[in-house]
């Protein structure tokens, strides 16, 4: 089974950090049910280093107004690996306040964290869920994005 960083994060997410799994789960019993998923070592241990990243950059956001909300220039690797629709969608976050520039730069970092070469917009999609889930203060953004993520007929215009 070929699986990535990401793979073995949605696992995560949707069965013990979004469903809110009994407090008893820990990070052994976790690795045995990823185990028995047939996800690797290699990448378990990836996962959990890029959850435990996420975690140490939880903080509350402080706010920006619209008009001190700095333009984002990305890099030659982050465009390398984001193409145009993952820019516009992020961008489209931030223009409908669902990304302020600290959860921006946190997706963008958890992004680039991913162990692959180029991201597709449902990744950034995953990240942005499991970023906004991460930080305090942003319960409504969670919802509206789950909401997004979910609702097919949802469409976006950046």
């Amino acid at each position: 089974m070929k699986e990535n960083v990401l793979e073995v994060l949605m696992y995560l997410f949707e069965n013990y950090i979004y469903d809110q799994a009994d407090e008893a789960d820990d990070r052994h019993s976790m690795e045995d049910s990823l185990h028995q998923a047939g996800f690797s070592n290699a990448e378990i241990d990836k996962a959990f280093s890029w959850l435990d990243a996420l975690a140490d950059q939880r903080e509350a956001p402080a706010p920006i107004s619209a008009c001190d909300r700095p333009m984002r220039i990305y890099s030659a690797i982050e465009m390398a690996r984001l193409d145009t629709d993952c820019r516009g969608f992020m961008l489209y976050l931030e223009n409908v306040a669902v990304l302020d520039t600290t959860c921006r730069e946190l997706v963008l970092d958890r992004l680039m964290a991913l162990d692959s070469d180029e991201i597709c917009l449902d990744d950034v999609k995953w990240v942005v869920l499991m970023v906004l889930f991460n930080q305090p203060g942003q319960e409504a953004n969670f919802a509206w994005m789950e909401e997004l993520m979910f609702d097919s007929e949802i469409e976006y215009r950046h």
